[in-house]
Protein backbone atom coordinates (compact mmCIF):
# COMPACT_ATOMS: atom_id res chain seq x y z
CA UNK A 1 0.00 0.00 0.00
CA UNK A 2 2.86 2.17 0.69
CA UNK A 3 4.12 2.02 -3.13
CA UNK A 4 0.36 3.06 -4.04
CA UNK A 5 0.56 6.20 -2.18
CA UNK A 6 4.46 6.84 -3.08
CA UNK A 7 3.28 6.36 -6.83
CA UNK A 8 0.17 8.89 -6.68
CA UNK A 9 2.13 11.76 -7.08
CA UNK A 10 2.90 12.53 -11.07
CA UNK A 11 6.29 14.58 -10.46
CA UNK A 12 7.64 11.66 -8.49
CA UNK A 13 6.54 8.62 -10.97
CA UNK A 14 8.47 11.36 -13.65
CA UNK A 15 11.66 11.33 -11.76
CA UNK A 16 11.45 7.52 -10.88
CA UNK A 17 11.19 6.99 -14.37
CA UNK A 18 14.28 9.51 -15.29
CA UNK A 19 16.11 7.49 -13.19
CA UNK A 20 15.74 4.15 -14.20
CA UNK A 21 15.80 5.35 -18.04
CA UNK A 22 18.63 7.59 -17.83
CA UNK A 23 20.40 6.50 -14.45
CA UNK A 24 23.70 8.66 -15.31
CA UNK A 25 21.40 11.87 -14.92
CA UNK A 26 22.21 12.59 -18.99
CA UNK A 27 18.93 12.70 -21.29
CA UNK A 28 19.32 11.86 -24.36
CA UNK A 29 17.87 12.02 -27.64
CA UNK A 30 16.23 8.44 -28.55
CA UNK A 31 16.10 8.98 -32.24
CA UNK A 32 19.58 10.62 -33.01
CA UNK A 33 21.24 10.15 -29.01
CA UNK A 34 22.34 13.62 -28.75
CA UNK A 35 22.27 14.79 -25.63
CA UNK A 36 21.36 18.72 -26.30
CA UNK A 37 17.91 18.84 -25.41
CA UNK A 38 15.64 21.30 -23.72
CA UNK A 39 13.26 20.67 -21.66
CA UNK A 40 9.05 22.11 -21.66
CA UNK A 41 8.29 21.78 -18.34
CA UNK A 42 4.27 22.48 -18.56
CA UNK A 43 4.22 19.07 -20.46
CA UNK A 44 6.94 16.98 -18.53
CA UNK A 45 8.51 16.26 -22.33
CA UNK A 46 11.89 17.12 -23.80
CA UNK A 47 13.13 18.37 -27.22
CA UNK A 48 15.75 17.53 -28.95
CA UNK A 49 17.88 20.99 -30.39
CA UNK A 50 19.60 18.98 -32.72
CA UNK A 51 16.73 16.77 -34.48
CA UNK A 52 13.96 19.19 -33.01
CA UNK A 53 12.10 15.56 -32.10
CA UNK A 54 10.28 15.49 -29.15
CA UNK A 55 9.46 12.40 -26.65
CA UNK A 56 8.49 12.03 -23.02
CA UNK A 57 10.05 9.44 -20.11
CA UNK A 58 7.99 6.97 -21.65
CA UNK A 59 9.87 6.44 -25.03
CA UNK A 60 10.79 2.81 -26.04
CA UNK A 61 8.64 1.79 -23.05
CA UNK A 62 5.66 -0.52 -22.78
CA UNK A 63 4.06 2.52 -21.38
CA UNK A 64 4.42 4.87 -24.75
CA UNK A 65 1.20 5.48 -26.81
CA UNK A 66 -0.87 5.22 -23.63
CA UNK A 67 -2.62 8.42 -22.69
CA UNK A 68 -2.81 6.93 -19.12
CA UNK A 69 -0.08 8.90 -16.62
CA UNK A 70 2.87 6.60 -15.32
CA UNK A 71 1.40 7.06 -11.39
CA UNK A 72 -1.72 4.47 -13.22
CA UNK A 73 1.24 2.40 -14.76
CA UNK A 74 3.14 2.31 -11.82
CA UNK A 75 0.49 1.16 -9.23
CA UNK A 76 -0.68 -1.50 -11.79
CA UNK A 77 2.97 -2.48 -12.64
CA UNK A 78 3.22 -3.17 -8.25
CA UNK A 79 -0.30 -5.10 -8.05
CA UNK A 80 0.50 -7.47 -10.85
CA UNK A 81 4.54 -8.40 -9.51
CA UNK A 82 3.40 -8.46 -5.57
CA UNK A 83 -0.09 -10.58 -6.05
CA UNK A 84 0.78 -14.74 -6.45
CA UNK A 85 -2.19 -15.57 -8.59
CA UNK A 86 -1.91 -12.38 -10.12
CA UNK A 87 -4.77 -9.32 -10.74
CA UNK A 88 -7.96 -9.38 -13.50
CA UNK A 89 -8.70 -6.48 -15.87
CA UNK A 90 -11.58 -5.97 -13.03
CA UNK A 91 -9.91 -5.36 -10.16
CA UNK A 92 -7.12 -3.15 -12.23
CA UNK A 93 -10.42 -1.56 -13.57
CA UNK A 94 -11.78 -1.15 -9.91
CA UNK A 95 -8.52 0.20 -8.63
CA UNK A 96 -7.20 2.24 -10.70
CA UNK A 97 -10.42 3.69 -11.92
CA UNK A 98 -9.92 3.04 -15.27
CA UNK A 99 -12.17 1.05 -18.13
CA UNK A 100 -11.75 -2.60 -17.98
CA UNK A 101 -10.71 -2.49 -21.84
CA UNK A 102 -7.96 -0.13 -20.57
CA UNK A 103 -7.10 -2.72 -17.68
CA UNK A 104 -6.98 -5.23 -19.70
CA UNK A 105 -4.71 -4.01 -22.01
CA UNK A 106 -2.71 -2.60 -19.37
CA UNK A 107 -2.45 -6.08 -17.97
CA UNK A 108 -1.54 -8.24 -21.05
CA UNK A 109 1.44 -5.50 -21.73
CA UNK A 110 2.61 -5.48 -17.97
CA UNK A 111 2.78 -9.68 -18.09
CA UNK A 112 4.05 -9.42 -21.90
CA UNK A 113 7.45 -7.43 -20.01
CA UNK A 114 7.71 -9.80 -16.99
CA UNK A 115 7.67 -12.64 -18.85
CA UNK A 116 10.31 -10.99 -21.67
CA UNK A 117 12.27 -9.10 -18.53
CA UNK A 118 12.18 -6.20 -20.26
CA UNK A 119 9.90 -3.39 -20.15
CA UNK A 120 11.43 -2.21 -23.51
CA UNK A 121 8.68 -1.91 -26.57
CA UNK A 122 10.14 -4.27 -29.53
CA UNK A 123 11.20 -1.82 -32.43
CA UNK A 124 12.75 -2.49 -35.78
CA UNK A 125 11.54 -5.56 -37.73
CA UNK A 126 8.85 -7.87 -36.09
CA UNK A 127 8.23 -11.47 -37.55
CA UNK A 128 4.83 -13.13 -36.91
CA UNK A 129 3.06 -16.52 -38.32
CA UNK A 130 0.64 -18.20 -37.22
CA UNK A 131 -0.75 -22.07 -38.15
CA UNK A 132 -2.48 -24.96 -37.14
CA UNK A 133 -1.06 -27.85 -34.94
CA UNK A 134 -2.75 -31.17 -34.58
CA UNK A 135 -5.41 -33.76 -36.16
CA UNK A 136 -4.99 -35.21 -39.68
CA UNK A 137 -4.88 -34.19 -42.36
CA UNK A 138 -7.01 -33.30 -45.58
CA UNK A 139 -6.53 -36.92 -47.52
CA UNK A 140 -6.99 -38.50 -44.43
CA UNK A 141 -9.88 -36.20 -43.54
CA UNK A 142 -11.69 -37.52 -47.02
CA UNK A 143 -11.02 -41.12 -46.50
CA UNK A 144 -12.23 -41.88 -43.34
CA UNK A 145 -15.77 -39.69 -43.83
CA UNK A 146 -15.69 -41.06 -48.00
CA UNK A 147 -16.38 -36.86 -48.23
CA UNK A 148 -15.80 -35.12 -51.06
CA UNK A 149 -13.64 -32.69 -49.07
CA UNK A 150 -12.96 -32.07 -45.79
CA UNK A 151 -14.66 -29.43 -45.43
CA UNK A 152 -15.56 -25.58 -45.12
CA UNK A 153 -11.93 -24.14 -45.37
CA UNK A 154 -10.33 -23.20 -42.27
CA UNK A 155 -13.09 -25.11 -39.90
CA UNK A 156 -10.84 -28.30 -38.93
CA UNK A 157 -12.26 -29.05 -34.71
CA UNK A 158 -9.07 -30.61 -34.09
CA UNK A 159 -7.04 -28.51 -34.85
CA UNK A 160 -5.18 -25.63 -32.69
CA UNK A 161 -4.26 -22.37 -33.83
CA UNK A 162 -1.12 -20.95 -33.05
CA UNK A 163 1.13 -17.93 -33.42
CA UNK A 164 4.41 -16.48 -32.89
CA UNK A 165 6.24 -13.35 -33.22
CA UNK A 166 9.46 -12.58 -33.07
CA UNK A 167 11.54 -9.09 -32.53
CA UNK A 168 15.21 -8.91 -32.12
CA UNK A 169 16.70 -11.84 -29.50
CA UNK A 170 12.69 -11.91 -27.59
CA UNK A 171 10.43 -14.48 -28.80
CA UNK A 172 7.28 -15.27 -27.87
CA UNK A 173 4.58 -17.71 -28.43
CA UNK A 174 1.21 -18.14 -28.05
CA UNK A 175 -1.30 -21.37 -28.19
CA UNK A 176 -4.87 -20.63 -28.06
CA UNK A 177 -6.75 -22.98 -26.35
CA UNK A 178 -10.36 -24.40 -27.56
Amino acid sequence: MEAVRYFSDPAVCLEYMKSIKWPDGKITCPKCASDNIGAIATRAIWKCRACKKQFSAKVDTIFEGSQLGLDKWFVAVWMEANCKNGVSSLELHRALGVTQKTAWFMGHRIRLAMRTGNFRKMKDVVESDETFIGGQGRVHAREETGASHPGPRGCRQDRSPTACLNAEAVTIRARFAR
